[in-house]
């Protein structure tokens, strides 16, 4: 299965938002919960930014191969 640059590129936009807005409802309520819990959370929380930073640099390659395709067409 062949997927575009483009579709690559937004398909990581789309998940970058979800993993960034799931991070920061975490590290928002950490607050809210008690001091036993408050570590696993906050690696919880840490780990959806990680993911995040990964959608984000795959969504930078994705457009900057696009970019180089719209450029030098082959076709």
């Amino acid at each position: 299965m062949k997927i575009s640059a483009q579709f690559s590129m937004w398909a990581s936009v789309v998940f970058a938002l979800a993993c960034f807005g799931v991070a920061f409802n975490g590290l928002s309520e950490i607050d809210a919960v008690d001091a036993a819990v408050r570590a696993d959370a906050r690696g919880y929380a840490y780990f959806w930014l990680f993911l995040g930073a990964l959608a984000t640099a795959f969504g930078i390659v994705s457009w900057w191969i696009a970019k180089r395709e719209d450029a030098n067409p082959s076709d």
